[in-house]
């Protein structure tokens, strides 16, 4: 009993050493956004602004059709569906395909190299640093912004603490994925030198498969199917649906298993591509 829990003990340790070394990471991904405040405030701008449009666009497609429901949406829940859309792709965004691209290209990545650490835990805990200010400074004004909208049209509170628990708990697995997947893609550039072009068409593709663009229940039933089984389902449509209590019960399980499994094989692909990739660096130069 004594061993056992000495051995918890020098576990738990070892894990808070390890955690230390990233730290530096975190620091830097603050930092990072702290420099370039303005342009993070313009972005966020851009994607509000992106969320007015579709909030009219969808109000004129509502009022053209005449229907008070389609594909078991009403026009207040897609009210609600666009701004919970907008917050949680920002939460589950990643830039790591496009850092790892730059680094590639310019042979900085090398310096990573010669780091006694993992070569994702660095991409990980910078750009957990450089969330940490849209998380502190968005969710609560956009949940209480989307809470206020749902009492205005159905006249009473939908707010549900063990939804919306389970809703960040859904983005978490998101964000993982995302990240992995895009950890996977960057390795592209070991291919394709400029990868700007091929990473902005990788975003729009991503962004219909997950929902963003129009939800998956406005598909044709086979091809729904198809999208909710995909990875990219998992990044924006599944956390949204949780919170607006669209899953529940099994199909919750179901779901959050699914965002799991994407987790442990994108991670184990990324691992995999690393190892095929890496030897075949070569850096000039610097």
């Amino acid at each position: 009993m004594k061993k056992s829990f000495a051995g918890f003990i020098s576990r738990g340790y070892r894990m808070k050493r390890k955690l230390k070394i990233y730290t530096p990471f975190i620091n830097a991904g603050i930092q990072e956004t702290a420099t370039y405040r303005v342009n993070w405030i313009f972005y966020m701008l851009g994607n509000v602004l992106a969320c007015f449009v579709s909030y009219f666009i969808w109000k004129a497609v509502y009022a053209s059709s005449g229907e008070s429901s389609m594909n078991g949406f009403t026009m207040p829940q897609m009210v609600v569906y666009i701004f919970l859309m907008y917050l949680t792709s920002t939460m589950v965004s990643s830039d790591s395909a496009y850092l790892i691209g730059e680094e590639i290209r310019d042979g900085s990545i090398a310096m990573r190299l010669v780091k006694p650490v993992s070569f994702n835990g660095t991409f990980l805990f910078q750009e957990i640093g450089n969330k940490l200010m849209t998380i502190c400074v968005l969710i609560i004004p956009l949940v209480v912004g989307v809470e206020i909208v749902r009492v205005v049209f159905t006249g009473s509170v939908q707010f549900n603490f063990i939804s919306f628990l389970l809703y960040l708990i859904s983005c978490t697995f998101a964000y993982l994925i995302n990240f992995f997947f895009n950890i996977c893609f960057g390795f592209i550039a070991f291919i394709i030198k400029y990868l700007w072009g091929v990473n902005l068409m990788k975003n729009c593709i991503v962004g219909f498969l997950s929902g963003a663009i129009i939800p998956l229940a406005f598909l044709p039933k086979p091809l729904e199917q198809v999208f909710l089984f995909l990875p990219f389902s998992s990044l924006n449509y599944t956390p949204v649906m949780i919170y607006m209590g669209m899953y529940s019960g099994t199909t919750l399980l179901y779901y959050i298993c699914l965002q799991i499994f994407w987790v442990v094989a994108f991670w184990g692909m990324s691992k995999l591509f690393w190892r095929i990739c890496v030897k075949h660096l070569s850096v000039q130069g610097g």
